[in-house]
């Protein structure tokens, strides 16, 4: 695994799980083989896209809403 140049494998993986509980898992499973080949199957699609995370935090958007939590320091 890289990590992305707009953020980082964490974000991507939570990116990644969010859309996959939106496009696949919204209902019960109730055995661990279906959920394999569901996810397989999703993941294969995803694959086949070259699903890519669109990054819309710029740098600049990210210094001021987190501001607060990342003070600067004149020196």
């Amino acid at each position: 695994m890289y990590t992305p140049k707009h953020g980082s494998w964490l974000n991507v993986a939570e990116v990644e799980l969010n859309v996959m509980i939106g496009q696949c898992l919204r209902r019960r499973i109730d055995s661990i083989a279906v959920l394999r080949e569901e996810v397989a199957a999703w993941q294969a699609s995803r694959d086949r896209l070259q699903a890519k995370v669109n990054w819309q935090f710029t740098t600049d958007h990210a210094r001021g809403k987190l501001k607060r939590l990342y003070p600067t320091f004149d020196v």
